[in-house]
């Protein structure tokens, strides 16, 4: 299974789900030079939105990622309420689903300090600021992520000091999986 976050973000951005981009692909879409082989989406906890990334999942073909081949998973609305993040393996690379997260909280903490990007050819994306990117990635603590910090700091640095600007921009799209150019540049 080839990761296609072109596929991954378009099935969403086409069922209009409310979400932020997170982890990997955030940070790839500041500059960060690690490459990421799935996609976190940070979702809007509402009725209206488990509706319509449940009709984005059924096009995608979800399994629980590391659970045994066959197991039955039923990801509707009433799952996703019920449910609060989802590791999934798709037809199109390992999305993940968080409803919170540590060091940024819920969907609309996010999205009041995310950036509209394009981001693999899809215009409008939401991806996480890149403070709020730093305080999540200090709250995992996780050894890959302490890798990434290095790079996060130093970029936020040089915005602090006006030599990044404020774009974000994806420098290497062919380390991170998806075959392709993703166009990415700030709206």
């Amino acid at each position: 299974m080839a990761f296609d976050p072109n596929t991954l973000i378009g099935v969403l951005e086409e069922e209009n789900v409310h979400y932020v981009i997170i982890g990997g692909a955030a940070a790839t879409a500041h500059g960060s030079s690690y490459p990421t082989d799935d996609l976190d989406i940070l979702y809007e906890r509402s009725a209206e939105n488990y509706e319509r990334l449940a009709k984005a999942l059924s096009q995608l073909n979800p399994r629980l990622r590391d659970a045994p081949s066959g197991l039955p998973l039923r990801l509707d609305a009433s799952a996703l309420g019920k449910g609060f993040n989802f590791t999934l393996e798709t037809d199109f690379g390992n999305l993940d689903l968080f409803g919170e997260i540590e060091g940024v909280g819920r969907y609309e903490d996010a999205a009041a300090g995310a950036a509209p990007v394009t981001l693999w050819r899809h215009e409008g994306v939401q991806i996480v600021g890149l403070s709020d990117l730093i305080d999540a990635k200090e709250a995992a603590a996780r050894p890959k992520d302490k890798k990434v910090l290095t790079e996060l700091y130093a970029l936020q640095s040089e915005r602090a000091k006006g030599r990044a600007g404020a774009q974000a921009q994806d420098r290497c799209p062919e380390k991170h999986g998806a075959g392709e150019d993703p166009e990415t540049e700030a709206s």
